[in-house]
């Protein structure tokens, strides 16, 4: 079966890598990109804006899209593979949606389950006293929030329009999956362990997911660039 049926019987046609589009016909080409223009557009009816994304800055492998998932995590699972950088949020019908990522750069990567203790819309941030020691200068930047010294949600916030607090048991890792205004970092060890997304894929992954999710996050070691290896 080619890669073009088998998005055809999942019933995403649309959802084709744009890597793929040289070998299509003109007008499905076109039509492709037309539906991930539209995906990763300008949102206008949020909080704050978000702009749309530079598609000609993105490597079309990160963009979202749904895929064969043969893990045996059931549906509603939280799967991301560090080493091939995706975040797969597992559906039903041996499929998951698929999301590019941003992990962490050497020395911050880390693995192991967690659960998304609580989501944030626009969230403040409080970078850890690990962060402020490694990187004093932050302290300019940061006002003094209920919480202590932050910066309060918005568009120059680095955790973007959404974020999932990821916890282990009762104790908070201090990792999150968050957005990003940089999306032309996803795909690349960028972070301080954290999981960053394109705002409009943040947005899409907030909305599926509720309070209570668990979260796998694969040693880098592991995992396939199609899908997840078993472990």
């Amino acid at each position: 079966m080619d890669l073009s049926r088998r998005s055809f019987l999942l019933g995403a046609p649309a959802l084709t890598s744009l890597a793929l589009l040289p070998r299509k016909g003109f007008a499905q080409a076109q039509a492709d990109r037309s539906v991930y223009a539209a995906m990763y557009a300008p949102i206008d009816d949020d909080l704050y804006p978000v702009p749309g994304v530079p598609l000609s800055k993105i490597n079309p492998a990160f963009l979202r899209r749904e895929v064969p998932y043969d893990r045996p995590e059931p549906p509603g699972t939280i799967v991301i593979d560090p080493r091939a950088r995706y975040l797969y949020h597992v559906q039903d019908g041996g499929t998951a949606m698929r999301y590019g990522v941003g992990v962490g750069r050497a020395g911050f990567s880390w693995s192991g389950e967690a659960t998304v203790h609580d989501k944030q819309e626009w969230p403040d941030w409080y970078p850890p006293k690990e962060m402020f020691g490694r990187q004093p200068e932050l302290m300019e930047q940061m006002g003094d929030l209920p919480g202590g010294p932050g910066m309060p949600g918005g568009p120059g916030n680095p955790l973007g329009a959404r974020a999932l607090y990821l916890w282990q048991g009762n104790k908070d890792t201090l990792y999150r999956i968050h957005g990003t205004f940089e999306p032309w970092t996803i795909g690349t060890n960028v972070s301080s362990g954290c999981i960053r997304m394109i705002n409009q894929d943040v947005i899409d992954l907030y909305n599926r997911v509720p309070v209570g999710t668990r979260v796998v996050v694969l040693p880098s070691g592991q995992g396939t660039r199609r899908s997840v290896a078993r472990t």
